[in-house]
C-alpha cells in the first residue's frame, strides 16, 4: 500500500513536471533566460578541459590574474570560465539557504498565529527596515577579522542571514489563506497533528511561490558577492578565481585608468555578472507568470 501510494505521488510529480515544461517552453523570455544559464553552467563545467586543451592549468591563470598587469586575452577568457563556478555556487547556496529559513518561517508564522506569528514578524519587520549592501559589508569586515577576505562560505552565510525576511513575509501570507481553506479544515477535523498539517499540506501548497522566490534570489546573490569582492571583503583572491577578483585585482593595479588603457579587462566580467544576474531575472519572471494563473490571463 506505501509503495502503491509513493509510486502515485511520483507519477503526480511528473505529470505536474510535464504541464510545467509545457507551458514554460512557450515563455520565449524564459527559454531565453534558460539558455543564457545553460551557457553559464557548461563555462563552469568546461573550464578545465577548455584550459588543459589550452596548455594552462588552474594555479596559471590564478597567478596570472593575481598578476593583472601580464594577463593576457587567452588568462583573462579561462579566468571568466573558472569565475562562472563561484557565481553559480554563491548564487544557489545563498538562494537556498535564505529561501529555506524564510520558507519554515514563514509558514509557522502564519499557521500558528497568535504570539508566535506576532514575535516573527516582529523580527522580519526588523530584519527588512536594515539597509541591505550597507550591513553586509559591515558584517563582511566585522566577521572577516584579521583576515584579507571573508571567505567564500562564511560570504553565502552573511547573505543568508540577510536575505530570508522577504520570502517568510510572502509564505507566511499564502499560509494565512490557505490554512482557512476546507480542505485543511477536513484533515484537521479527522485529527491531524500541525506538524502533520504542515509539511504534508501547506508545504507543497506554498512550493510554487518558493521556487519563484528562490529564483528570484539568485541575482542579488550573485552581485552581492561581485560588489563585496570588488570591496576586497568577498571571495578570498589568495585562493580563488571569480568575477569579482578580477575587477578587484583590475581596479587595484590600475584605478579607474583601466578602462581607458586596458578597457577589455574590466568589461568581459562584468558583463557576464550582468548576463548571469539577467537570466536567472528572465526564468523568475517566466516562472512567476506561469505559476501565477492572474499573471498569466493578462
Amino acid at each position: 500500500m506505501a509503495r502503491a501510494a509513493r509510486i502515485s505521488r511520483l507519477e503526480l510529480y511528473k505529470r505536474k513536471l510535464a504541464s510545467f515544461w509545457a507551458v514554460y517552453k512557450t515563455n520565449k523570455f524564459g527559454l531565453t533566460g534558460l539558455a543564457l544559464l545553460a551557457v553559464f553552467v557548461l563555462m563552469a563545467v568546461l573550464a578545465d578541459p577548455i584550459a588543459w586543451a589550452l596548455g594552462y592549468t588552474f594555479d596559471e591563470v590564478h597567478w596570472a590574474m593575481m598578476e593583472i598587469a601580464n594577463i593576457t586575452p587567452t588568462t583573462l577568457m579561462l579566468a571568466i570560465l573558472y569565475g562562472t563556478r563561484v557565481s553559480l555556487i554563491v548564487g544557489l547556496a545563498a538562494s537556498v539557504g535564505a529561501v529555506g529559513i524564510g520558507t519554515l518561517i514563514g509558514i509557522v508564522a502564519g499557521y500558528m498565529g497568535g504570539k508566535v506569528d506576532e514575535i516573527l514578524m516582529r523580527i522580519v519587520d526588523f530584519m527588512m527596515t536594515l539597509p541591505g549592501l550597507p550591513l553586509l559589508i559591515v558584517l563582511a569586515v566585522v566577521l572577516r577579522g584579521g583576515g584579507a577576505a571573508l571567505g567564500l562560505w562564511p560570504m553565502v552565510g552573511v547573505m543568508v542571514i540577510l536575505g530570508w525576511p522577504g520570502t517568510a513575509r510572502v509564505v507566511r501570507s499564502q499560509t494565512l489563506s490557505l490554512k482557512e481553506r476546507a480542505f485543511i479544515e477536513a484533515v484537521r477535523a479527522i485529527g491531524a497533528g500541525d506538524r502533520y498539517i504542515l509539511f504534508r499540506h501547506i508545504l507543497p501548497n506554498v512550493m510554487p511561490l518558493v521556487f519563484t522566490s528562490m529564483v528570484l534570489r539568485v541575482p542579488s546573490a550573485i552581485l552581492g558577492e561581485a560588489n563585496l569582492t570588488f570591496l576586497g571583503l568577498g571571495v578570498d583572491p589568495s585562493r580563488n578565481i571569480s568575477w569579482g577578483v578580477i575587477l578587484y585585482q583590475a581596479f587595484k593595479v590600475y584605478g579607474v585608468t583601466i578602462i581607458i588603457e586596458k578597457p577589455w579587462v574590466p568589461i568581459p566580467p562584468g558583463l557576464a555578472i550582468t548576463l548571469l544576474a539577467y537570466a536567472t531575472v528572465l526564468i523568475g519572471y517566466a516562472m512567476d507568470e506561469i505559476l501565477n494563473p492572474r499573471l498569466r490571463r493578462r
